[in-house]
């Protein structure tokens, strides 16, 4: 799934906007997030250059963050209000509860490691809407999530340039 919706922004937006707005664009989407956007950008894809990349893709993946920290359970309560939306609500609760128990345990650090560490279904949308959901407070949710953000972007892009680099160039 990650696949097709690298390749629909690759697809769709290609020499239309720059390589740089792709990946910086592809960074604030739920699911692939920091971790696509650095894989896009890698010499495997985009072949942007590493140093450029980094940032854009940092910036991208924060940009979402406290507005989800800040609005969500206000906009989950609304929405939780009519008869479509509810459900829809319920599941995603639901799901990022499902992955909270580490996160409500040790809070600054379980948020951290569960932000910076690229498994499925984690990163900074996921982690943002758990601490929102647990009820951590935005001045120690945002600086665990920035950091682990900066984890993840470390880690994927030694994937992105150093190993998928050295097979694809």
């Amino acid at each position: 799934m990650k696949e097709a919706l690298i390749s629909w922004f690759i697809e769709n937006l290609g020499g239309k906007v720059g390589k740089e707005m792709i990946i910086f664009l592809i960074s604030m989407v739920p699911i692939l997030e920091l971790r696509g956007g650095l894989l896009t950008a890698g010499p495997a894809f985009l072949d942007v250059p590493m140093w450029e990349a980094i940032p854009i893709c940092i910036v991208g993946n924060l940009i979402p963050i406290p507005f989800i920290l800040l609005l969500i359970t206000r906009i989950f309560d609304w929405m939780k209000g009519t008869k479509r939306l509810k459900p829809l609500v319920e599941k995603l609760e639901k799901k990022a509860m499902s992955k909270s128990s580490n996160i409500e345990k040790y809070e600054f650090w379980g948020l951290f490691v569960f932000v910076g560490i690229p498994l499925p279904g984690t990163g900074a949308w996921t982690g943002s809407l758990i601490a929102a959901l647990l009820g951590i407070r935005f001045r120690k949710a945002f600086p665990a999530i920035v950091l682990g953000v900066f984890l993840a972007a470390f880690l994927m892009t030694v994937l992105s340039y150093a190993v998928l680099g050295g097979i694809f160039v």
